[in-house]
């Protein structure tokens, strides 16, 4: 039976797969995508194919899942492309307990990934607006952690581990690093708690949107997936989030070889995208640019206090990129925001 490993095996997923109504397995095969700690396989069977995932430590609590698979059904049931859950045969639940392991199985959607076109980005921002405005009347018992990157202390401790680790090489430069993503972490928080933060409406968004999680045929969005992160929060942290990820840039596997810009046309387009079916108030409009080099500094230090890494790049490397970045985004701070005011 499982051990919590990157893999499945072969009598767990007999065992797993026998509470499904699926008919004959004719196939399966390992998908290498998403989180390390969640091994994912491709099912095929009579009566269709089907993703089993299993749901790594820490993410695995059963009121948090169960509260995510009802995030799911509210979206379905409203037209949003999100990927089918599949109840078991015996009990009709969506979310199965095997020796303390929790398991998923969704219907599998073909989709490609987005391709970088304006007309895919665009329609990136529209479906986090029509997600936002799906989950304005979700109403629920259980609650899911509130907050976000925005003025974490998470984010904070976390600096402060990464520059005392010896892990780093050298605790000069951890120190030089985070002391300036401290600064610009700061700073960018104060900037948006004067715009308006505190008042801003907060709901359930999905707090993890970019383009690994997205879907697409014919530069369309055809499925949304990975609801791991859902939270309560003002929805523009979500939108600053995904302008980041769909604006970024970093095309060499070194990180000091990526370039300090964004790539200013798409991070216009997943907005315009986004304003089609949201209007926002020039507040939050002041406001994104700032929240964008949050979430980047936040996104970035939390897997490097864990681990030293930030996947299979250097935890330092990586951080001294974002330093760049964010000087970058400081620096086109009052050019991008009078172009979103435009």
């Amino acid at each position: 039976m499982p051990r919590g490993g990157a893999n499945f095996a072969s009598e767990e997923l007999v065992r797993v797969l026998s509470h499904y109504d699926v008919g004959v397995v004719h196939r399966v095969r390992s998908l290498p995508a998403g989180n390390r700690r969640a091994p994912k396989v491709i099912v095929h069977a009579d009566k269709g194919t089907f993703l089993l995932k299993r749901r790594p430590r820490g993410r695995d609590d059963m009121n948090r899942v169960a509260f995510a698979h009802a995030v799911q059904r509210h979206l379905a049931a409203r037209g949003f492309p999100v990927t089918s859950l599949v109840a078991t045969s015996d009990e009709h639940k969506t979310v199965l307990n095997v020796d303390n392991h929790i398991y998923e199985l969704f219907a599998f959607v073909t989709g490609s990934r987005c391709d970088g076109s304006a007309e895919a980005t665009t329609d990136a921002g529209r479906h986090l607006a029509h997600l936002h405005v799906c989950l304005r009347d979700f109403a629920h018992d259980y609650e899911p952690f509130q907050g976000s990157f925005h003025d974490s202390a998470t984010v904070r401790q976390h600096l402060q581990m990464i520059r005392t680790d010896k892990r780093t090489g050298s605790l000069q430069r951890a120190a030089a690093v985070t002391e300036s993503l401290v600064i610009r972490y700061d700073r960018s928080s104060n900037r948006v708690d004067r715009v308006g933060y505190a008042s801003w409406k907060r709901q359930v968004i999905h707090g993890d949107w970019h383009p690994g999680n997205l879907l697409f045929s014919d530069r369309k969005v055809v499925g949304v997936v990975d609801f791991d992160s859902i939270r309560i929060a003002p929805p523009v942290t979500d939108l600053a989030n995904g302008m980041l990820q769909f604006s970024i840039l970093g095309v060499s596997p070194d990180p000091a070889q990526w370039p300090d810009a964004f790539d200013q046309e798409r991070l216009l387009q997943f907005l315009a995208g986004y304003r089609e079916v949201v209007p926002l108030s020039k507040h939050k409009l002041y406001g994104l640019v700032d929240l964008m080099i949050e979430a980047m500094v936040a996104e970035a230090v939390l897997p490097v206090a864990a681990t030293g890494f930030f996947g299979d790049h250097s935890g330092l490397d990586f951080l001294r990129m974002i330093v760049r970045k964010t000087k970058w985004l400081r620096r086109h701070r009052k050019e991008l925001t009078e172009t979103m005011l435009a």
